[in-house]
Parts: C-alpha cells; sequence; structure tokens
C-alpha cells in the first residue's frame, strides 16, 4: 500500500509494524545506542510526566512518602529470597568490574527493590508503632528483555515501585488492593482505558509473592496488557530480611510486605488501546498538547490570523488547557493538519480569513466528530474544557465496547481457540501451571487474570476437562 513518508504501516497490515513506526514518527520515542534501550524524547515524556503527576498524587493521598534507593543492590542480596532470585536471574545485569579492578562481591543493577528495601526496613521498624510503613520510589530499573520493544519491553525503562510494611496479613492485603485500585483509577479516568481488575494464577505470580494481582487492558488488535501489578509478599521478604517488630504485647513478629508498580508501559497502553492508522490518538488527559490551533493564509492574511491565533490560545491557555498555535510558514495548511493528526491532538482548530470575517473558528476532533463544526470565536475558549472532557469519556466508551465485542465466554477447546485469535477468552481452568503451559504451547495465550468482579460459576476446565479451581471463569488471551 503506498502512503508518504508521514504515513505509518496500516493495522490491520501489520499491527507491530503500526506500532514501530508510529512512536518514532510521533516523535515519542528514539532508539537508544546500547540493545533494548530507548530515548523518550519530549513529547514522549510529557505523557510520562502527566501520568506521573496523577499517580504521584494518588499515592500520596493514600499516605505513602516518596524515598530513593540504591541503583547498585548487592548479588547476596537476591539470593536470600530464593524464588525471588530464581524468578528474576535470567533479566539480571551484573556489574563485576570498577574502578579498574574485579569486586569482590558482584552488583546488580535494581531489577527491582525488594530486597534493598526490605535490609533498609529491618532497621527502621522496631516497634508496632513503627507500623505500616508506606514507601514509594520513583526510578529506572534494569531486566535484560530477549525480544525487546519500545515501551512495551525495553532493557531500562522508568516506574515508580510502592514497598510497604505492616502487622498483618489483612492490613497487607488492604493495602495491596487499595494499590489496584488506584491503578485501576488512573487507567480508566486519566488513559481512558477500561481495565480488568484480577488475581494472577499461580503459575503468572510475581516471584516471591503470596498473590499478585493485576489490571488488564486489551489493545487494538485483541491482545492483553498488563497495566499494573499490586503483589501481596506474605512474610517472605521479612523472614529473609529479618523484618520484625514487637507487638502491644512485647513479642517479636514478622511484618507482611507489599510491593506494586507501574511503568513507562502505560504510554505503549495509551498508544495501543487508542490510536488508529492516522497515528496517534490522545485521551486529552495525558496529551502533551490537547488543542493546536492552525493560522491558515499567506502574507497579511498570514500576519492577520496568526494574530487572532495567538490571542484566542492566551485566552484558551487561561482556561488550563495545553493549547499550541503552529505557525510554521513554511509549511501547508494540509501538511500540518496530517502532523497533528499523526501526533493525537485532541482538537485541531482552523482559523482561516472566512473565519475571521465571521468572528468564528472551525473545530476538529481527532475522532468520533461529526466533521468540521463552526463555533463563534468568542465562545471557543469556555467552549473547550466541556469539549475535551467529552472526548475523553467517548474514548473510554469506545474502548469498552470493543472490549466487550472482543470477549468472549467459551466452554470448548475449538471455541477457545477462536476467541484467543483475536480477542479474550472467559473460561473455566483447573489452576495447573501444567495445564496453562500446555494451552500457551498450542494457542500462544495465557491466563490473564480470575476477575476479582465476575460472578461465581462452576465449570471443567477448558483444556484438560479437570474442576475448576476458582469458581469463575478465567480471562485468557495472547498479551504483550
Amino acid at each position: 500500500m503506498a502512503r508518504d513518508d508521514r504515513g505509518v504501516t496500516p493495522q490491520s497490515e501489520d499491527f507491530s509494524a503500526w506500532f514501530n513506526e508510529l512512536v518514532v514518527k510521533a516523535e515519542l520515542v528514539e532508539r537508544g545506542p546500547a540493545r533494548g534501550t530507548m530515548v523518550i524524547r519530549p513529547y514522549g515524556y510529557r505523557v510520562w510526566e502527566l501520568i506521573q503527576s496523577d499517580l504521584d498524587a494518588r499515592i500520596k493521598e493514600t499516605g505513602h512518602e516518596n524515598a530513593y534507593f540504591p541503583l547498585l543492590i548487592p548479588e547476596s542480596y537476591l539470593s536470600r529470597e530464593a524464588e525471588h532470585v530464581e524468578g528474576f536471574s535470567p533479566e539480571l545485569a551484573v556489574v563485576t568490574h570498577a574502578g579498574g579492578k574485579q569486586l569482590e562481591e558482584p552488583l546488580v543493577v535494581r531489577p527491582t527493590s525488594e530486597t534493598i528495601v526490605g535490609e533498609m526496613m529491618a532497621k527502621w521498624i522496631k516497634s508496632h508503632r513503627d507500623l505500616p510503613l508506606l514507601l514509594n520510589q520513583w526510578a529506572n530499573v534494569v531486566r535484560w528483555e530477549m525480544r525487546p520493544r519500545l515501551f512495551l519491553r525495553t532493557t531500562e525503562f522508568l516506574w515508580q515501585e510502592g514497598h510497604t510494611a505492616h502487622a498483618d496479613e489483612d492490613e497487607a492485603m488492604r493495602e495491596t488492593l487499595t494499590m489496584l485500585d488506584a491503578y485501576a483509577g488512573l487507567a480508566e479516568e486519566i488513559t481512558a482505558i477500561p481495565v480488568v481488575r484480577g488475581e494472577k494464577t499461580p503459575g503468572e505470580r510475581f516471584a516471591g509473592a503470596v498473590r499478585t494481582y493485576t489490571i488488564e487492558a486489551m489493545m487494538r488488535d485483541g491482545k492483553a496488557l498488563q497495566a499494573g501489578t499490586s503483589h501481596y509478599l506474605g512474610v517472605n521478604f521479612a523472614r529473609a530480611f529479618d523484618i520484625r517488630y514487637t507487638d502491644a504485647a512485647d513479642e517479636q513478629q514478622l511484618c507482611h510486605t507489599t510491593s506494586w508498580g507501574m511503568t513507562t508501559r502505560m504510554i505503549g497502553a495509551v498508544i495501543m488501546a487508542h490510536g488508529d492508522d492516522k497515528g496517534l490518538v490522545f485521551p486529552p488527559k495525558v496529551a502533551p498538547v490537547q488543542v493546536v490551533i492552525v493560522p491558515i493564509g499567506r502574507g497579511e492574511q498570514a500576519e492577520e490570523t496568526t494574530a487572532a491565533a495567538r490571542k484566542l490560545a492566551a485566552e484558551i491557555k487561561a482556561t488550563g488547557v495545553r493549547v499550541r498555535v503552529d505557525d510554521r510558514t513554511q509549511l501547508s495548511p494540509g501538511f500540518k493538519f496530517n502532523d497533528w493528526e499523526m501526533r493525537g491532538v485532541p482538537i485541531r482548530l482552523e482559523i482561516g480569513r472566512r473565519d475571521l470575517e465571521a468572528d468564528s473558528v472551525t473545530l476538529v476532533k481527532r475522532l468520533g466528530g461529526d466533521g468540521k463544526q463552526t463555533m463563534p470565536l468568542a465562545a471557543v475558549a469556555a467552549a473547550l474544557p466541556g469539549v475535551l472532557d467529552e472526548f475523553q469519556q467517548w474514548l473510554f466508551d469506545r474502548a469498552v465496547e470493543f472490549r466487550e465485542s472482543r470477549t468472549v465466554a467459551v466452554d470448548s477447546f475449538d471455541d477457545f481457540r477462536g476467541a484467543v485469535a483475536g480477542g479474550w477468552a472467559r473460561a473455566f481452568h483447573c489452576g495447573r501451571s501444567e495445564c496453562e503451559d500446555d494451552i500457551k504451547a498450542e494457542t500462544a495465550a495465557t491466563p490473564r487474570c480470575v476477575p476479582l468482579e465476575a460472578a461465581g460459576e462452576s465449570g471443567a476446565c477448558v483444556r484438560c476437562s479437570a474442576p475448576s479451581a476458582y469458581g469463575k471463569r478465567v480471562h485468557f488471551g495472547r498479551a504483550y
């Protein structure tokens, strides 16, 4: 299919190529010099800042405080929790030499911080009065990916990781689910991505966790993306790092700990949940530019329309809307329209000579509109916040409708194969890891989660016919 240099491969032709081309052409990211790394460009980093700002506020509202822990972790720390080190071993980057000498003990480049945080918690917690300890850090981590993909699976990525310690299981579990809800709230309210909250099966748990909870989102190709996870770690790490407290009866007790994280993968989620063949489609709340104004005309007309555009931009900015005037004189209006469509700006305003004569402006929505709308110039600034809110909701509703149309309850394995070829299957599952491995080998699908809010049902495993282990259907899908 012919396309110009600004175009991208259609989703229906090759979704992976569409994504890989789009993130570079829309100037979100560039491949880094080291294998699997990425350079997040200013336009892409602004998306992360908007996500980060909202999530940081949610974290602090629930009583957590930000801290920072070292990037380099002694190798012996990871080996204290056997399941943890076994789970991360293939992904570790290890420093063996520094300062021109071989190190006495190798240092692991942080893949996650449960071990170093556990070491500090053991120093800081003495009494039940020190609990709960609620920590969060914004940091980078390194996990050596075999098949890296920009934003989705990179060797180095940005994230936040929360780590908390509690007196008992009930309190720790409330924390685990509170943060899962915080992630779901951000996904649905800020990125306009509907998610399924659920628990991971034993075969899909975080290494060292007692329970792992997830929010799962469906992308436009029907695949699942794990968008955030929250883990109840029980006393596993407390036992390994001697994280204890003296209770009210003066008895020594092990702390119950949790950890939870969300990453720059969320930028990939926004791209794949909303984008189309023209490019990005940003929900207004994470759009670096919410409104672009394109003045139209040449010579004196251009000066006049550009002056009007700048005046309007100042009025719009005063309402709290992120706005930009595209006054690039060397480019045609048509090129600018296509360029901002590629960049996913929710609303485009056009101001030409005729618009000025009529005291009006032409409004175009990135998606979901009825073509161009004419609005009184004096009313635009006040109207835009409402227009953006409507667009945000429209994107969320569209994503819900798409997910529901691609999610099917199945009872036979033949129907299961068909469902996961382009979406999700809701099926009964025996819970055995061996059965999950068999399903993955035949269909490339994995159990995404046991949904928390699903109705209770019983039945036979869709693959092996053994009784269901969960009393409800499990979501299965191919995933990123």
